[in-house]
C-alpha cells in the first residue's frame, strides 16, 4: 500500500472513529446517567436508539449527497451537526434532552459513517478494495478498545458531561483534518450523472439486486447482534456480575481486539480463497459460538470467564464478516458507491436499532435476554448466508482471479 493509501486511510479510519465514540465512550456511564436523570433503562437505552436510528436514515441521504456533491461538503455539514450535538449532550438538563441531542449528533454522525466507505470504492477495487477496508475497520475498530476506557475515566473524574464535551472536542479536529489532509476522491465529471432522479434510480437498482440484498442483509443482521451487547452489556456487566466501569471497559475492549484481529485477516483470505467462502465460514463460526453460549446459560452455567471467551468469538468471526460483505456489496456498483454504503449503513443500524428495541422488554439484570437476541441474529445470518451464498454463486464474478480481473 502506497504512502498516500496509507494516509488516507488512517485520516479516513480517525474520521469514522467519531461515531463510534459518540456510541461506546458513555456506556460505562449509563448506570450513572439513568440514576441522576432518575431514569428507567428503557428511557437511557433510547438515547442510544435514537442515535442509531438518525445515523441509519440519515446515511440515505448523506450517501446521494455525496455522490451528488463530492466527498467533502457532505462531510464537512455532518461534522458541524455532529458538533453542536455533542454541545447540546454536555448540557442537557433532562433525559428527553439528552435523547433529543442524541438524535441530531446522529444525523451528523451518518455522514461522517457513510462517506468514508465510498471513498474507499473511489480509490480501489477487489482485494485492494478489502485490504484498505480491513485497514479502515483496524482503525474504525480500536475505538471500541478505547472509548469505553476513556469514557470510564473521564465519567470517574469529571463527571458524564465531560464525554461529550470531549465528542465535540473530536469532531473539531476531524474538521481540520478534512481540510488539511483529505483529497476529493469523486471528480467533478462522476458528480454530473448524479442527482435526485438518479438517487432514487440507485435506490431501486440496489432493492432489485438480489446480490447485494444478501451481503447487505448478513452484514446488518450480524452487527445487530453486537448492537444487542451494546445496548444491555453495561447494564449486565455491572450490575449482574459486579463489574466496576473499568472492569466493564476492559471486557468490552476484549471483543474490540478479537474484531480487530480477524478483520486484518481478511484482505489475505481474499486473495486465497472466494469472499463468499470467508463469509460462509465465519456465519458457521459465528451461529456455533452463539448457540453454545445460548445452551450453556440456559442451562445454568453462568460463568463470566465463559461468557466473555465466547462473546470474543463471536465479534471475531464478525470481523471476517464485515469487511468481506462491505467490498462484495459494493464491487458491482463502483458508479453508486455512496448510495450503496448509505443503503447498507442504513440496513445496519436500522437493524440494530430494531434488535436493541426487540431485546429490550424482555431484559430482566439476567444476561440471558441478551445473549438469545445476539443468537437469534446469528442464525438468520447463518440461514440467510447458506440459502443465498451457495455453491452455485462460486461460479460467478467473485472468485479471486476474477475479482482481480474486474479491479
Amino acid at each position: 500500500m502506497s504512502n498516500h493509501s496509507t494516509r488516507d486511510a488512517i485520516v479516513l479510519g480517525l474520521l469514522t472513529m467519531v461515531s463510534p465514540f459518540a456510541i461506546d465512550m458513555y456506556l460505562p456511564a449509563l448506570p450513572e446517567i439513568t440514576r441522576l436523570f432518575g431514569a428507567t433503562e428503557h428511557q437511557v437505552q433510547a438515547s442510544l436508539m435514537s442515535f442509531m436510528l438518525a445515523v441509519g436514515t440519515g446515511q440515505l441521504i448523506a450517501g446521494p449527497l455525496s455522490d451528488m456533491y463530492g466527498r467533502k461538503r457532505p462531510l464537512y455539514v455532518g461534522l458541524v451537526i455532529f458538533l453542536i450535538g455533542s454541545i447540546g449532550c454536555t448540557f442537557a438538563p433532562t433525559i428527553g434532552t439528552l435523547i433529543a441531542c442524541r438524535l441530531l449528533q446522529g444525523l451528523g454522525a451518518c455522514a461522517i459513517m457513510v462517506i468514508p466507505r465510498a471513498m474507499v470504492r473511489d480509490l480501489h477495487t477487489g482485494p485492494e478494495a478489502a485490504k484498505l477496508m480491513s485497514l479502515l475497520m483496524m482503525i474504525y475498530s480500536v475505538s471500541p478498545i478505547l472509548a469505553p476506557l476513556v469514557g470510564s475515566f473521564i465519567a470517574d473524574h469529571t463527571g458524564w458531561r465531560s464525554i461529550f464535551g470531549l465528542l465535540a472536542v473530536l469532531a473539531a479536529a476531524g474538521l481540520v483534518m478534512l481540510r488539511l489532509l483529505l483529497p476529493e476522491t469523486r471528480p467533478a465529471s462522476a458528480r454530473a450523472q448524479s442527482g435526485v432522479k438518479a438517487a432514487f434510480h440507485n435506490y431501486r437498482i440496489l432493492l432489485s439486486d438480489p446480490h447485494f440484498l444478501a451481503v447487505s442483509v448478513i452484514a446488518s443482521v450480524s452487527l445487530a447482534g453486537f448492537f444487542v451487547y451494546i445496548g444491555n452489556s453495561s447494564f449486565i456487566m455491572q450490575s449482574h456480575y459486579g463489574l466496576s466501569p473499568a472492569g466493564y471497559s476492559l471486557i468490552f475492549a476484549i471483543n474490540a481486539i478479537s474484531f480487530v484481529i480477524t478483520s486484518q485477516t481478511t484482505g489475505r483470505l481474499a486473495r486465497h480463497f472466494s469472499f463468499r467462502k470467508v463469509i460462509r465460514v465465519a456465519i458457521i463460526g459465528q451461529a456455533c459460538a452463539t448457540l453454545l453460549l445460548l445452551g450453556l446459560i440456559l442451562a445454568g452455567i453462568d460463568a463470566l470467564p465463559l461468557v466473555v471467551v465466547l462473546l470474543a468469538a463471536v465479534f471475531g468471526f464478525m470481523g471476517f464478516i464485515l469487511p468481506s460483505t462491505f467490498v462484495l456489496a459494493m464491487e458491482r456498483h463502483a458508479s453508486r458507491a455512496g448510495t450503496a454504503s448509505a443503503l447498507i449503513g442504513t440496513l445496519n443500524f436500522a437493524g440494530g436499532a430494531a434488535a436493541v428495541a426487540a431485546v429490550s422488554p424482555f431484559i430482566n439484570g439476567t444476561p440471558l435476554p441478551m445473549v438469545a437476541g445476539i443468537a437469534a441474529c446469528a442464525v438468520i445470518v447463518l440461514l440467510v448466508g447458506l440459502v443465498m451464498l451457495g455453491r452455485r454463486a462460486e461460479t460467478e464474478t467473485h472468485s479471486p482471479v476474477a475479482e482481480r480481473k474486474a479491479a
